[in-house]
């Protein structure tokens, strides 16, 4: 599709119509399904053409790789790279007070 990235909503067919029908996509696979025949009208399917170049695949928004981490160690090996650092929802307050202190030190940007 466009260069700069943009695709269609991948909707699920019939979402918007049917009450029960959620929002995550489906991949449609009735035998009279017009999705799955692809009909201009009927909604874009995802597909491999719609992907990302590789060098901008897998970054934060800021542009940045995202790193996520378990410990205050493990932040000394990303020294000076230009990351953006997510810590583990499994980490307790005293261990993320802790990261966050080196990271700023560091001078890391830290997401959550």
């Amino acid at each position: 599709m466009a260069a700069d990235g943009k695709h269609p909503k991948f909707q699920r067919l019939n979402y918007g119509h049917i009450k029960r029908v959620g929002k995550a996509w489906r991949m449609p696979h009735g035998i009279d399904s017009k999705q799955r025949v692809k009909l201009k009208w009927a909604g874009a399917l995802p597909a491999i053409g719609y992907r990302g170049k590789k060098s901008e695949r897998d970054k934060h928004p800021s542009g940045k790789k995202e790193v996520l981490v378990c410990n205050a160690g493990q932040l000394s090996s990303l020294g000076g790279k230009e990351v953006v650092v997510r810590l583990s929802a499994t980490m307790g307050e005293k261990k993320r007070k802790e990261v966050r202190a080196k990271a700023a030190e560091l001078g890391l940007k830290v997401l959550n």
